[in-house]
């Protein structure tokens, strides 16, 4: 086996594993916060287990302005354009793209993914900073989502680097 093939074999091994868990992991999170916000918004007086105090609410942060199109999309759309989708279904098809991406080895998906990460990465920033500074809430749900997020762009990183090493020494 040569040091390309077993450096190939490595980042497969790790990064496949890390790929699934972090994918699937932030697909759930975000069919959760869907259902939080589908669900306040049929009963105002629902409870959702993410809601721990009046500091610590999941369903207050998902049903704010900030939940749907980043609080960005209603400004330049409409609050109910069709283009002002809840940020959980952004993840849905955030983390869907993610793993099935991943499972190619191809350097023009391994591009996409580096650059998909790192817009989610500002995406986590800047949803952080609403939380903390606006909202003055802590959701559960949102920084696990931004660790995901964190962790993908770490795995993506890695992995275009391997393939890049991988390339360069098959030219």
């Amino acid at each position: 086996m040569t040091a390309a093939a077993a450096g190939l074999k490595g980042l497969l091994t790790w990064e496949r594993k890390a790929r699934v868990f972090l994918c699937i992991f932030g697909f759930i999170l975000s069919i959760y916060a869907l259902h939080v916000e589908l669900s306040r918004e049929n009963n105002p007086d629902y409870r959702a287990m993410c809601d721990l105090g009046q500091y610590v609410s999941c369903s207050k942060v998902f049903t704010s302005r900030w939940g749907r199109g980043f609080g960005l999309v209603q400004i330049i759309a409409g609050h109910d354009s069709p283009l002002n989708q809840p940020n959980s279904v952004l993840g849905i098809i955030f983390y869907s793209l993610q793993l099935g991406l991943g499972l190619s080895q191809s350097q023009k998906n391994a591009a996409i993914l580096v650059m998909a990460s790192w817009v989610s990465v500002a995406g986590s920033l800047y949803l952080a900073s609403i939380l903390v500074f606006v909202l003055g809430d802590f959701c559960m749900v949102c920084v696990s989502t931004y660790v995901i997020n964190f962790a993908l762009l770490f795995t993506n990183l890695k992995r275009r680097k391997v393939l890049d090493e991988i390339r360069e020494k098959t030219e």
